[in-house]
């Protein structure tokens, strides 16, 4: 089955008109208003029964339209060293209801047998999260989450504490506040509000990849997709509270 990748909209209520990508082919689909003014219509040329046309205002295309043909997915193994070497920020959007990584490591199954694991020892990632903190560099983290929250996300919210104590700042965003603001549905990390690494997953929730990308309209999105998302997300120790105090 064909997914579709959120572009962008112009539309003030998210519907139409909107780009899509077609993921893994280079096709973009278009929606919009269908073309139904008769004048119009006899002018279009070489129609095939099987098209449709619709109308998209030309700011849509100049503001999210890719410029460049699209990358090809890598191992996510092959960026390891960009959270290493980003100069200032690197931002991840987490938008799924949980993902295979987590369900099948160790503090999994100790999560669930009941253990605390809010504060395990530090990590190869920890590690460097406090290594390039230290520097003045900053990891940012902003997670969707349903209501209720989800096993993947009750998991996340218990193991997250010990990378905000390394220097992460992770926040909060319930989905539906995420909708309204018409956030992307796909995870990314955003590196230096330059490059994009924009994840891709099977129906398992198992990462398959990372397809990177300087592209400016998706730069763009990503970086107004993190605008949107910081302004409105909490940060995990109140978000943990307000959590704990309705369960």
């Amino acid at each position: 089955m064909a997914h579709l990748r959120f572009l962008g909209t112009t539309s003030d209520d998210g519907d139409c008109p909107t780009l899509y990508e077609v993921e893994g082919t280079t096709d973009i689909l278009v929606q919009g208003d269908r073309v139904t003014e008769p004048e119009q219509l006899t002018q279009l040329r070489n129609v095939k029964d099987s098209e449709t046309f619709v109308l998209v205002p030309r700011d849509l295309l100049v503001r999210f339209a890719p410029r460049a043909t699209a990358p090809a997915m890598v191992p996510f193994s092959e960026i390891a060293s960009l959270f290493r070497e980003f100069k200032h920020t690197a931002f991840r959007l987490e938008t799924r209801r949980g993902y295979a990584s987590d369900r099948s490591s160790p503090k999994w199954g100790r999560w669930k047998d009941g253990a605390d694991i809010s504060a395990e020892p530090d990590n190869a990632w920890r590690e460097n999260v406090r290594a390039q903190t230290a520097l003045g560099k900053r990891f940012e983290r902003a997670r969707l989450v349903d209501e209720p929250l989800t096993e993947g996300q009750q998991f996340l919210l218990a193991s997250g504490r010990s990378n905000v104590s390394a220097g992460e700042d992770i926040r909060n965003l319930r989905r539906s506040e995420a909708d309204r603001l018409g956030l992307p549905g796909h995870d990314f990390w955003l590196f230096d509000s330059r490059l994009v690494a924009r994840f891709v997953f099977d129906e398992d929730d198992t990462t398959l990849g990372v397809v990177l990308s300087e592209d400016p309209a998706e730069v763009a999105l990503a970086c107004q997709a993190r605008d949107a998302a910081w302004h409105h997300a909490t940060r995990t120790a109140e978000f943990a509270k307000a959590v704990a105090s309705t369960g």
